[in-house]
């Protein structure tokens, strides 16, 4: 689990580790540093956002 704000924007600032594994730590900052979200808006002006980011990795065969 990571701890993002959100900016006015949609990129992430301030990623943080809350949780998990110590060897998917990094893959998971990693992957959620590349992601883009659709901002947030509050009476119709972009705000910035803290929010939660569960990363679920899966392992295939």
């Amino acid at each position: 689990m990571l701890d993002a704000i959100i900016g006015k924007d949609g990129t992430i600032r301030d990623l943080n580790v809350v949780s998990g594994p110590d060897m998917l730590q990094q893959a998971a900052i990693d992957a959620v540093q590349s992601w883009r979200y659709r901002p947030y808006m509050l009476n119709g002006e972009p705000v910035e956002v803290r929010t939660k980011i569960n990363v679920i990795f899966t392992l295939g065969h």
